[in-house]
Protein backbone atom coordinates (compact mmCIF):
# COMPACT_ATOMS: atom_id res chain seq x y z
CA UNK A 1 0.00 0.00 0.00
CA UNK A 2 1.69 3.33 -1.15
CA UNK A 3 1.67 6.36 1.10
CA UNK A 4 -0.72 9.31 -0.03
CA UNK A 5 1.07 12.60 -1.15
CA UNK A 6 -0.20 14.16 2.40
CA UNK A 7 1.62 11.54 4.39
CA UNK A 8 4.56 11.65 2.55
CA UNK A 9 4.77 15.19 2.87
CA UNK A 10 4.96 14.78 6.41
CA UNK A 11 7.46 11.97 6.23
CA UNK A 12 9.23 14.61 4.72
CA UNK A 13 8.94 17.10 7.22
CA UNK A 14 10.24 15.11 10.07
CA UNK A 15 13.36 14.31 8.35
CA UNK A 16 14.09 17.77 7.24
CA UNK A 17 13.24 19.11 11.24
CA UNK A 18 14.93 15.90 12.35
CA UNK A 19 18.07 16.61 10.47
CA UNK A 20 18.09 20.37 11.51
CA UNK A 21 17.99 19.53 14.97
CA UNK A 22 20.92 16.74 14.48
CA UNK A 23 22.90 18.86 12.66
CA UNK A 24 22.80 21.88 15.84
CA UNK A 25 23.34 19.12 18.31
CA UNK A 26 26.81 17.95 16.43
CA UNK A 27 27.78 21.06 15.95
CA UNK A 28 27.35 22.25 19.70
CA UNK A 29 29.15 19.35 21.21
CA UNK A 30 31.68 19.83 18.82
CA UNK A 31 32.56 23.35 20.00
CA UNK A 32 31.99 22.08 23.54
CA UNK A 33 34.89 19.28 23.07
CA UNK A 34 37.23 21.88 21.45
CA UNK A 35 36.83 23.72 24.33
CA UNK A 36 37.52 21.35 26.58
CA UNK A 37 40.61 20.10 24.81
CA UNK A 38 41.92 23.54 24.22
CA UNK A 39 41.37 23.51 28.53
CA UNK A 40 43.29 20.97 29.36
CA UNK A 41 46.79 21.73 29.87
CA UNK A 42 48.22 18.57 30.26
CA UNK A 43 48.91 18.92 34.00
CA UNK A 44 50.23 22.22 33.89
CA UNK A 45 50.22 24.33 37.09
CA UNK A 46 47.25 26.84 36.66
CA UNK A 47 46.76 28.21 39.79
CA UNK A 48 47.83 31.47 39.27
CA UNK A 49 45.89 31.62 36.17
CA UNK A 50 42.40 30.81 34.42
CA UNK A 51 41.68 30.06 31.11
CA UNK A 52 39.29 31.75 28.81
CA UNK A 53 37.40 29.48 27.10
CA UNK A 54 37.62 30.85 23.27
CA UNK A 55 39.59 27.60 22.12
CA UNK A 56 42.43 29.35 21.66
CA UNK A 57 44.60 29.33 24.81
CA UNK A 58 44.28 32.54 26.33
CA UNK A 59 45.27 32.98 29.87
CA UNK A 60 44.45 35.81 32.10
CA UNK A 61 45.87 36.50 35.90
CA UNK A 62 43.69 34.61 38.14
CA UNK A 63 43.64 37.68 40.29
CA UNK A 64 42.62 40.42 37.08
CA UNK A 65 39.06 41.06 36.82
CA UNK A 66 36.69 39.98 33.82
CA UNK A 67 36.80 41.72 30.23
CA UNK A 68 34.00 42.18 28.52
CA UNK A 69 35.32 40.12 25.83
CA UNK A 70 35.67 37.31 28.59
CA UNK A 71 32.62 37.83 29.56
CA UNK A 72 31.13 37.33 26.00
CA UNK A 73 33.16 34.12 25.56
CA UNK A 74 31.84 32.49 29.01
CA UNK A 75 28.28 33.37 27.72
CA UNK A 76 29.14 31.85 24.22
CA UNK A 77 30.49 28.49 26.26
CA UNK A 78 27.07 28.30 28.29
CA UNK A 79 24.55 29.40 25.40
CA UNK A 80 26.37 26.42 23.15
CA UNK A 81 26.56 24.24 25.79
CA UNK A 82 22.71 24.20 26.75
CA UNK A 83 21.58 24.09 23.08
CA UNK A 84 23.61 20.98 22.98
CA UNK A 85 22.90 19.34 26.28
CA UNK A 86 19.04 20.29 25.89
CA UNK A 87 17.67 20.12 22.11
CA UNK A 88 17.58 16.43 21.99
CA UNK A 89 15.50 16.63 24.83
CA UNK A 90 12.99 19.01 22.77
CA UNK A 91 13.02 16.95 19.30
CA UNK A 92 9.79 15.72 20.45
CA UNK A 93 8.09 18.71 21.26
CA UNK A 94 9.62 20.82 17.86
CA UNK A 95 8.31 17.55 15.70
CA UNK A 96 5.07 17.62 17.05
CA UNK A 97 5.14 21.16 16.71
CA UNK A 98 6.00 21.19 12.77
CA UNK A 99 3.70 17.77 12.40
CA UNK A 100 0.25 19.91 14.00
CA UNK A 101 1.36 22.64 11.83
CA UNK A 102 1.30 20.69 8.79
CA UNK A 103 -1.73 18.74 9.79
CA UNK A 104 -3.62 22.17 10.57
CA UNK A 105 -2.25 23.97 7.51
CA UNK A 106 -1.84 21.09 4.38
CA UNK A 107 -1.14 23.84 2.41
CA UNK A 108 1.28 25.98 4.14
CA UNK A 109 4.68 25.75 5.22
CA UNK A 110 5.30 25.17 8.85
CA UNK A 111 9.32 25.06 8.56
CA UNK A 112 9.72 29.15 9.45
CA UNK A 113 6.54 28.48 12.37
CA UNK A 114 8.37 25.57 13.70
CA UNK A 115 12.00 27.35 13.19
CA UNK A 116 10.58 30.71 15.02
CA UNK A 117 9.39 28.12 17.89
CA UNK A 118 12.40 26.27 18.17
CA UNK A 119 14.33 30.18 18.37
CA UNK A 120 11.85 30.68 21.06
CA UNK A 121 12.52 27.26 23.07
CA UNK A 122 16.65 28.48 22.85
CA UNK A 123 15.86 31.64 24.09
CA UNK A 124 14.83 30.92 27.03
CA UNK A 125 18.07 29.19 27.82
CA UNK A 126 20.09 31.88 26.64
CA UNK A 127 18.38 33.71 29.53
CA UNK A 128 19.46 31.34 31.53
CA UNK A 129 23.40 30.96 30.37
CA UNK A 130 23.26 34.86 30.73
CA UNK A 131 22.24 34.17 34.65
CA UNK A 132 24.87 30.93 34.99
CA UNK A 133 27.95 33.22 33.37
CA UNK A 134 26.57 35.87 35.75
CA UNK A 135 26.77 33.17 38.76
CA UNK A 136 30.33 31.92 37.39
CA UNK A 137 31.87 35.59 37.73
CA UNK A 138 30.67 35.74 41.24
CA UNK A 139 32.00 32.74 42.68
CA UNK A 140 35.38 33.04 40.29
CA UNK A 141 35.53 36.61 42.30
CA UNK A 142 34.89 34.81 45.41
CA UNK A 143 38.08 32.66 44.78
CA UNK A 144 35.28 29.65 45.17
CA UNK A 145 35.85 28.14 41.54
CA UNK A 146 39.57 26.81 40.04
CA UNK A 147 41.26 27.51 37.26
CA UNK A 148 39.02 24.13 35.67
CA UNK A 149 35.92 25.88 36.19
CA UNK A 150 34.97 23.38 39.75
CA UNK A 151 33.87 24.34 42.73
CA UNK A 152 36.92 24.60 44.81
CA UNK A 153 35.14 24.49 48.02
CA UNK A 154 33.49 20.70 49.83
CA UNK A 155 31.14 22.88 51.58
CA UNK A 156 29.54 25.00 48.47
CA UNK A 157 29.53 21.88 46.47
CA UNK A 158 28.06 20.21 49.43
CA UNK A 159 25.37 23.18 49.52
CA UNK A 160 25.20 22.86 45.60
CA UNK A 161 24.71 19.08 45.48
CA UNK A 162 21.71 19.33 48.21
CA UNK A 163 20.05 21.93 46.90
CA UNK A 164 19.92 20.50 43.52
CA UNK A 165 18.36 16.90 45.22
CA UNK A 166 15.84 18.90 47.17
CA UNK A 167 14.69 20.31 43.94
CA UNK A 168 14.21 16.97 42.35
CA UNK A 169 11.01 16.80 45.23
CA UNK A 170 9.58 19.86 44.65
CA UNK A 171 5.85 20.26 43.51
CA UNK A 172 7.51 23.31 40.73
CA UNK A 173 10.36 20.40 39.58
CA UNK A 174 6.77 18.52 39.19
CA UNK A 175 4.89 20.99 37.55
CA UNK A 176 7.77 21.66 34.81
CA UNK A 177 8.50 18.38 33.71
CA UNK A 178 4.65 17.45 33.40
CA UNK A 179 4.81 20.10 30.37
CA UNK A 180 8.24 19.07 29.62
CA UNK A 181 6.92 15.08 28.92
CA UNK A 182 3.57 15.86 26.93
CA UNK A 183 4.35 18.09 23.91
CA UNK A 184 0.62 17.78 22.33
CA UNK A 185 -0.75 18.51 25.98
CA UNK A 186 1.55 21.28 26.23
CA UNK A 187 0.00 22.74 22.98
CA UNK A 188 -3.13 22.32 23.86
CA UNK A 189 -3.38 24.11 27.09
CA UNK A 190 -1.36 26.62 25.57
CA UNK A 191 -3.46 27.33 22.33
CA UNK A 192 -1.85 25.06 19.64
CA UNK A 193 -0.29 25.60 16.71
CA UNK A 194 0.66 29.58 15.82
CA UNK A 195 1.15 30.90 12.37
CA UNK A 196 2.93 34.24 12.90
CA UNK A 197 6.02 34.37 14.09
CA UNK A 198 5.33 36.16 17.31
CA UNK A 199 3.35 33.48 18.33
CA UNK A 200 5.45 30.99 17.43
CA UNK A 201 8.48 32.93 19.30
CA UNK A 202 6.26 33.46 22.42
CA UNK A 203 4.88 29.79 22.80
CA UNK A 204 8.38 28.33 22.38
CA UNK A 205 9.83 30.68 25.05
CA UNK A 206 6.92 29.57 27.45
CA UNK A 207 8.24 25.63 27.02
CA UNK A 208 11.31 26.88 27.12
CA UNK A 209 10.82 28.77 30.16
CA UNK A 210 9.21 25.29 31.37
CA UNK A 211 12.31 23.46 30.69
CA UNK A 212 14.47 26.19 32.57
CA UNK A 213 12.23 25.68 35.22
CA UNK A 214 12.69 21.60 34.94
CA UNK A 215 16.35 21.52 34.98
CA UNK A 216 18.05 24.75 35.91
CA UNK A 217 19.26 23.39 39.36
CA UNK A 218 20.42 20.10 37.15
CA UNK A 219 23.24 23.06 35.59
CA UNK A 220 24.21 24.37 38.33
CA UNK A 221 25.73 20.74 39.02
CA UNK A 222 28.06 21.74 36.12
CA UNK A 223 30.27 23.97 38.76
CA UNK A 224 30.61 20.45 40.83
CA UNK A 225 31.40 18.33 38.60
CA UNK A 226 33.62 20.89 36.44
CA UNK A 227 32.06 23.17 33.66
CA UNK A 228 34.09 21.74 30.79
CA UNK A 229 34.28 18.13 32.10
CA UNK A 230 32.97 17.07 28.80
CA UNK A 231 31.93 13.63 30.16
CA UNK A 232 29.62 15.09 33.25
CA UNK A 233 28.15 17.36 30.66
CA UNK A 234 26.97 14.55 28.96
CA UNK A 235 26.02 12.69 32.29
CA UNK A 236 23.79 15.60 32.75
CA UNK A 237 22.25 15.45 29.50
CA UNK A 238 21.51 11.95 29.59
CA UNK A 239 19.72 12.60 33.32
CA UNK A 240 17.82 15.30 31.59
CA UNK A 241 16.79 13.26 28.32
CA UNK A 242 15.42 10.12 30.52
CA UNK A 243 13.59 12.75 33.09
CA UNK A 244 11.78 13.81 29.92
CA UNK A 245 11.54 11.19 27.24
CA UNK A 246 10.67 7.84 29.83
CA UNK A 247 7.66 6.92 31.20
CA UNK A 248 9.22 6.77 34.69
CA UNK A 249 10.70 10.45 34.04
CA UNK A 250 9.96 11.54 37.38
CA UNK A 251 11.04 8.23 39.39
CA UNK A 252 14.07 8.94 37.90
CA UNK A 253 14.25 12.72 39.17
CA UNK A 254 13.54 11.49 42.44
CA UNK A 255 16.54 8.83 42.25
CA UNK A 256 18.72 11.53 41.01
CA UNK A 257 17.99 14.06 44.34
CA UNK A 258 18.52 11.15 46.41
CA UNK A 259 21.38 10.60 45.18
CA UNK A 260 22.43 14.53 45.04
CA UNK A 261 21.63 14.24 48.68
CA UNK A 262 23.53 11.45 49.53
CA UNK A 263 26.74 12.69 47.46
CA UNK A 264 26.39 16.14 48.74
CA UNK A 265 26.46 14.54 52.62
CA UNK A 266 29.53 12.93 51.45
CA UNK A 267 31.42 15.85 50.75
CA UNK A 268 30.59 17.47 53.89
CA UNK A 269 31.63 14.70 55.82
CA UNK A 270 35.07 14.44 53.72
CA UNK A 271 36.25 17.97 55.29
CA UNK A 272 37.12 21.38 53.37
CA UNK A 273 39.41 21.50 50.77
Amino acid sequence: MTDSPFETVLRRDRWIVSGAITLIVVLAWSYVVWLANDMDMGGMDMTDFRMIPAGTGIMLPATEPWRAIEFAYVFLMWAVMMVGMMAPSAAPMILMYARVGRQGKARGKPFAATGWFAAGYLLAWCGFSLAATCLQWAIERAALLDSRMTIASNLFGAIVLIAAGLYQWTPLKDVCLAQCQSPFLFLMRHGGFRSDPRGCLLLGLRHGGYCVGCCWILMTLLFVGGVMNVLWIALLALLVLLEKLTPVGRWIARAAGIASVAAGAWLLASGPR
